[in-house]
């Protein structure tokens, strides 16, 4: 269905993704190749919209295992239907069936999570398995991803092991809190994404917010571009972009104003001290250096 770099790139930007250059190669490589891919980068710059834009570019279906602390098999692979063993037990014991079930541990009871639905064939093709924010979890789960990410497949003690016929498309995602695994790394190629350029940023905005005005568009950018030098906790993504794009038109803005600025700081900054040090007169001095924009 791709036929090049340069093909997937225009299928991504038909879905409102601008991928870059070395982006792109990176996932035209992981469908030609079959590898598996790790994302990182800061919150906010796109990472989880790569495998959402990859999805509906290739018309598969988006299966998504949001990671956190303690993430388990039982989230992440398989759980068995307890309340229909149980049934099962109790319409044996009553007589209620011919024969008693050989095993309680057969694909009948088996609770698929994502990880083992990404290995299940598909007519429309091999779904997209988005595997998000994988620094989230800990080491040993890493560890359990191996055979996953290396063979496709997964063992299930009760059941044996469960391989995919056509390999899924796996993207993995880190925000770097803490360092991935080198075993993973080396499985799978690496793609880290950076905050876009000032013209990137742009064209993001003008595909993803084609309502906001053309001149609160640059001014946006500018604001944005001058906020990320400044020393803050937690620099705005392209998300808070977005975000603070659709807020000032939702308030009826057509060029930024100090006011405007003021109320909606905090749809860029996510932290008090942030808030404190851009507030009062460094927004009004980069409020004014933005609005100078014009390209």
């Amino acid at each position: 269905m791709i036929a090049s770099v340069d093909d997937l790139t225009a299928q991504l930007a038909a879905q409102h993704y601008l991928a870059d250059p070395k982006l792109a190669t990176t996932l035209y490589l992981a469908l030609v190749l079959g590898k598996p891919v790790l994302l990182e980068g800061e919150a906010g710059v796109g990472k989880t919209e790569v495998a959402k834009a990859l999805a509906a570019a290739l018309g598969r279906k988006l299966i998504r295992l949001q990671c956190y602390e303690g993430l388990d098999t039982a989230s992440a692979l398989y759980d068995w239907d307890f309340a229909k063993q149980m049934l099962e037990v109790r319409l044996a014991e009553a007589g209620d069936r011919e024969t008693v079930a050989k095993s309680l541990y057969t694909e009948a009871f088996l609770l698929r999570r994502p990880l083992l639905q990404a290995l299940a064939p598909d007519p429309a093709g091999p779904p997209i398995l988005l595997i998000d924010e994988l620094d989230r979890t800990d080491e040993p789960f890493e560890a359990f991803l191996l055979e996953l990410l290396s063979d496709f497949q997964v063992t299930i003690p009760e059941l044996g092991t469960v391989k995919a016929e056509i390999p899924p498309i796996v993207i993995c995602t880190s925000n770097r809190t803490r360092e991935i695994h080198d075993a993973i790394k080396r499985r799978c190629l690496y793609h880290w994404i950076d905050y876009p350029s000032a013209a990137r940023e742009l064209e993001i905005l003008k595909a993803r917010a084609p309502e906001v005005p053309a001149l609160l568009q640059k001014q946006i950018v500018a604001f944005v571009q001058l906020l990320r030098t400044s020393d803050l906790f937690k620099l705005p993504g392209v998300a808070e972009t977005l975000d603070w794009g659709h807020a000032l038109v939702a308030l009826g803005e057509i060029e930024l104003s100090p006011q405007a600025v003021e109320a909606t700081l905090g749809v860029l900054l996510k932290y008090q001290d942030d808030l404190a040090r851009i507030s009062g007169p460094t927004a009004q001095a980069m409020t004014s250096a933005a609005r100078d924009a014009r390209g």
